[in-house]
């Protein structure tokens, strides 16, 4: 019944055959046509043998030429993908308006962007006030162009004071603000061409008042002669500092020198017991003072009384 040496043996050359077998078949296959190919892990090993198979140097030199030669290849295609070297002259679109502009530059390969707007009353809406980089300049393919264009509608700004400066003055500041001179209205006033009153369309208006732009301001100035003889110079006698100075600026008339007594430590404690120039001049006759003038006083700590001669001798307005 049991297996004698032969038989034994022709087993296991039966199954060492089917070894091979199996692994001839996992390195090579044949196609029906006839033709042998290689499996992947046969040519692994082929080129792993020819690898080994060779020195050292050899392997590290050929590294180093795919190394080399892989980093030309990236090179040539940054130069080509960035166009590097290629340049292009940027045309002049300042005055042209922003449609035209853009066309213009985006025809030609470049990319344009709004970088600022400004406004100016003497320039079409929309108009490129500015171009950067300058027009006839030499920049790369792509560049970006930014532009500077004029607004299409005047922005609102705040009204400033013009009221007690000069024309000159008032001038300027309107122009600072973007603002033109409208008219001029003269009337009768001390100081020549000082700025009475500032109108927009007929009527006045305030300061800080939000306004257009490039509006029209129409100015009341003074025409340096003022109001005939003047008027009777008021009476400050017994009237505290801050009392005669609102009655004094009703009038345009500004306080001059201020003389105090010893005893007054604070001119809106005191009271005024004399000015110049007096109500009444020596001929008895009341005195007259234009606006602009000024009235100098003297104040003391105690209240003034004036005695029943003095009262007399005032003018019936007062």
């Amino acid at each position: 019944m049991g297996l004698n040496l032969e038989e034994a043996r022709g087993g296991d050359g039966a199954k060492r055959s089917a070894g091979e077998e199996i692994g001839r078949k996992s390195l090579f296959y044949i196609e029906p046509d006839g033709l042998i190919c290689l499996t992947a892990q046969l040519k692994i090993l082929i080129v792993f043998k020819f690898l080994t198979s060779k020195p050292l140097w050899v392997n590290i030199l050929a590294g180093i030429v795919l190394l080399l030669l892989l980093l030309l290849l990236f090179l040539g295609s940054l130069a080509l993908l960035t166009q590097h070297g290629k340049t292009m002259r940027i045309p002049t679109v300042t005055g042209l308006s922003y449609a035209d502009a853009k066309k213009s530059l985006e025809t030609q390969g470049f990319d344009v962007q709004i970088q600022d707007s400004v406004y100016s009353d003497t320039m079409r809406p929309l108009q490129v006030v500015k171009q950067f980089p300058e027009a006839e300049s030499q920049v790369k393919i792509n560049r970006t162009i930014y532009l500077t264009i004029n607004r299409a509608q005047a922005p609102f700004i705040q009204m400033p004071n013009l009221v007690s400066m000069s024309f000159r003055n008032a001038e300027s500041i309107l122009r600072q603000y973007g603002l033109k001179i409208g008219d001029t209205i003269f009337k009768p006033y001390f100081a020549r061409n000082s700025v009475l009153e500032q109108q927009f369309k007929g009527e006045p208006i305030k300061p800080g008042t939000q306004i257009q732009q490039g509006s029209a301001i129409t100015l009341v100035l003074g025409n340096g002669i003022g109001g005939g003889q003047g008027f009777i110079v008021p009476d400050l006698f017994g009237l505290t500092y801050l009392q005669a100075k609102g009655r004094l600026d009703s009038l345009d008339i500004s306080i001059g020198a201020v003389v105090m007594s010893k005893d007054v430590r604070d001119s809106a404690e005191g009271y005024i017991y004399k000015q110049a120039p007096n109500q009444m001049g020596d001929e008895g006759l009341p005195n007259r003072i234009k606006p602009g003038m000024a009235i100098d006083i003297w104040i003391g700590a105690q209240r003034p009384s004036r005695d029943s001669a003095s009262l007399q001798s005032l003018p019936s307005a007062y």
